[in-house]
């Protein structure tokens, strides 16, 4: 049965709040394409290291998040905050097919924060 990309993106928060990364992952078709400024992650197992990267880096964070769906794509503009990091300009693409992630590009910058000061960014 086929979901729609609405049914798969609600499905992909849940899986992405239980930080599981194999249960993560199985949202995604098995030659799935990830994008990052790093490089291209390519397969299930591209897309687990992807994340687990972007989840190392903002565990407990508390995101706020747009969807806006055109078809079998979704433009997802985000941000993240955690006691140590905070996430600005967040954008993410996601390409659906066949009730899974075919195709997903990510960006976003990256601050770590401490008491009163900000050090440098990273863009990743």
């Amino acid at each position: 049965m086929s979901r729609t990309p609405q049914e798969v993106f609600a499905d992909h928060g849940n899986r992405l709040g239980t930080g599981n990364l194999d249960l993560i992952s199985q949202n995604y078709t098995e030659d799935a394409v990830f994008l990052t400024p790093e490089g291209i992650l390519t397969g299930r197992e591209g897309v687990r290291r992807g994340i687990g990267a972007l989840l190392a880096d903002l565990p407990d964070a508390d995101w706020e998040l747009t969807p806006q769906f055109a078809g079998d794509v979704l433009f997802l503009q985000w941000s993240a905050t955690t006691d140590t990091h905070e996430v600005t300009d967040g954008v993410d693409t996601f390409v659906f097919r066949d009730g899974l992630i075919s195709a997903q590009t990510v960006h976003y910058t990256l601050t770590t924060r401490t008491s009163g000061a900000n050090l440098p960014t990273r863009t990743a």
